[in-house]
This record gives C-alpha cells, structure tokens and sequence, in this order.
C-alpha cells in the first residue's frame, strides 16, 4: 500500500504542476509502474516503459519542474551568512 501511496503522491504532484492534466498512472501485476496521459480520445498514451518505483517517482518528478521558490531578502541574506560560516 505504501508503495502506490508514493507513487500516486508523485502523480498528483504532477497533476497540480500541470494545471490539472490528465496523467494517470498504471500498476503492472509485478509491481513496476507506467505514467499515461490521455489525449481525449478512447486510448490513453503510455509516457515511458515500465519502471520500478524509485526510478518512476524520479521520472515523474522530472516532468514539469516546479518554479523555484522565492526568496526574500532576509532568506537570501541567511543562507549567505551560513556559507560564509560553512566556509571558514
């Protein structure tokens, strides 16, 4: 259970970076997994062959970056002053 608890995060994850398109992910009888996106018609379209799921969860995670996360002045500011007293 755990391990399609991850793998379903990482797709929902995707979903919400995408503006809600429709991925899905498909679970073989041996426990590998596959990412399809469906186009609208009947048939959906694989995106990638089976994959264990460390190597799927990385796979999906690298679809669609997230942006960056901004930072504020005192955000930058700290993590400046941390490698200066990383660098001594």
């Amino acid at each position: 259970m755990a391990r399609s608890t991850r793998v379903s995060a990482a797709v929902n994850r995707l979903r919400e970076r995408s503006n809600n398109a429709p991925y899905s992910m498909v679970t073989m009888a041996d426990g590998r997994f596959f990412l399809i996106l469906a186009n609208g018609d009947d048939e959906a379209e694989p995106l990638n062959e089976p994959m264990e799921m460390d190597e799927f969860v990385a796979f999906v995670n690298s679809i669609k970056k997230l942006a960056p996360k901004k930072a504020s002045k005192l955000d930058i500011a700290f993590e400046a002053k941390l490698q200066a007293s990383k660098n001594k």
